[in-house]
């Protein structure tokens, strides 16, 4: 049984003069290999930041670069010792238990890196992690104990048919093949696209839009290109995509019209730089700042903080009104009725200074006062004034050009208007009733008979 000569073999290390030099160099290789990995990862932090080194996902790598240092060493120990002719059957199972642990880091680092958004995991992520846990050990343990080529054997002798000729078969070993490569080179797909997207993003020289169409377009070629790759290697012709590609056009024609007008509409947004991450915009009853542009939606920001998630097909055939196309800059203002016979010389002058002083008012437009009517309260006065910071809001800004007001109108500097009420018509009224009682005789009895 292998189990059992495994097991003969470990004790017969225990009673020989090597065992100490195995055990010393599997403890030797886990010492130098979280050395090495520290010091690789302090001298990065002081190389780069210690923020970008968490952003760029070192600390995670540095978990893998472990066990892989550690496989290394052994291996290297493993020739030495063989060449001494000491037994090493103790390091040969070491050997695939660090290789294990560095595919399970590895394979975490690269989900993580992927599909964990803003480092969150949800729970059939963590499931998934736990499964994969699994089947990763277990793999380990048929193959330490050797039962793993007969597993192999079992699975390459079990055919599957798929086809009415009798050659139309595949094995369950070559399908578990298949599908561990196209897995394999999809996550790697996902992982470089995703390492693009962050490098692009941070070049500030190039324009938001032309980044994220760089980043989305990147990405769908590496995802293409692993696929592709990965079903030649499994040896499928690739011919057999053609009745795919016809399938998947009369679908499009049928039944998909929206959604591919939708994946075309984010592609025109972002390679005409209509709108661009950061533009405060208004579409339909829909107003915010663009937080993403991605190729079939776009994610709107409420200064409620509400997120609102538009078809770029409504931002191409219907109106959008941007705030920040061609430049930041975006009037603003508030209205103040102050009473008649207030001198606006002095009026106007000072509510200009109110907002002069106010923060994210701009001095460049400089702002200004404006006599919009005559009202039957008063002067009706329109204050305006520019801010450089639409996605901020305007309600901040003019509640505190408002509470300046305020307290000028406590000083008694400004008077309000207030509404007045014309008592010509009752006064008259009053008066004629008035006289015609004077007129009335005072004695209006009847005459004694």
């Amino acid at each position: 049984m292998p189990l059992t000569n495994l097991i003969g073999d470990l004790l017969d290390d225990l009673s020989r003069p090597g065992m100490p030099w195995q055990i010393g160099s599997i403890v030797a290789a886990i010492l130098l290999g979280l050395v090495v990995t520290r010091l690789a990862r302090g001298w990065w932090q002081r190389r780069r930041g210690v923020a970008d080194a968490m952003h760029a996902g070192v600390d995670s790598f540095a978990r893998v670069m472990a066990p892989l240092l550690v496989v290394a060493l052994l291996t290297l120990a493993q020739f030495v010792l063989n060449k001494y002719r000491f037994h090493t059957n103790i390091v040969k199972v070491a050997i695939p238990i660090f290789w294990s642990l560095a595919l399970i880091r590895a394979a975490f680092y690269l989900l993580r890196r992927v599909f964990a958004r803003r480092g969150q995991l949800g729970e059939a992520f963590v499931t998934f992690e736990k499964i994969f846990v699994l089947l990763v050990w277990l793999a380990v343990v048929l193959y330490i104990t050797g039962l793993w080529p007969d597993i192999a054997d079992f699975l390459g002798s079990y055919r599957l048919q798929y086809g009415p000729k009798k050659n139309d078969f595949v094995s369950i070993d070559d399908l578990l093949q298949g599908i561990v490569t196209i897995v394999v080179m999809l996550m790697l797909a996902l992982w470089a696209g995703t390492a693009l997207e962050e490098r692009l993003m941070g070049m500030t020289a190039l324009h938001s839009s032309l980044r994220v169409a760089l980043a989305r377009v990147g990405r769908a070629v590496l995802i293409v290109g692993a696929i592709l790759a990965s079903l030649r290697w499994v040896g499928i012709d690739l011919t057999v995509l053609s009745v795919f590609g016809g399938a998947l056009g009369v679908g499009l024609g049928l039944g998909m019209q929206r959604i591919a007008s939708n994946y075309v509409s984010g592609f025109i947004i972002l390679m005409e730089r209509s709108l661009s991450i950061g533009d405060m915009i208004s579409v339909t009853s829909f107003t915010g700042k663009v937080t993403q542009i991605n190729t079939r939606y776009t994610v709107l920001q409420g200064l409620d903080g509400v997120e609102t998630v538009v078809p770029n097909e409504m931002l191409i055939s219907g109106t959008v009104q941007n705030q920040s196309l061609s430049s930041r800059r975006v009037r603003a203002g508030t209205k103040i009725t102050v009473a008649y016979g207030s001198d606006l010389d002095v009026v106007m002058p000072l509510l200009i200074e109110q907002a002069a002083g106010t923060p994210r008012v701009l001095e460049d437009p400089a702002p200004g006062c404006s006599l919009s009517r005559f009202g039957p309260d008063g002067y009706e006065l329109d204050l305006g004034f520019w801010i450089a910071d639409p996605e901020n809001g305007q309600g901040g800004v003019v509640s505190e050009i408002n509470k300046k007001i305020y307290a000028l109108v406590s000083k008694g500097e400004i008077k309000l208007g207030y509404p007045s009420v014309d008592t010509r018509l009752l006064d008259s009224h009053i008066a004629s009733v008035v006289a015609r009682i004077a007129k009335t005789p005072e004695d209006s009895s009847p005459p004694a008979h």
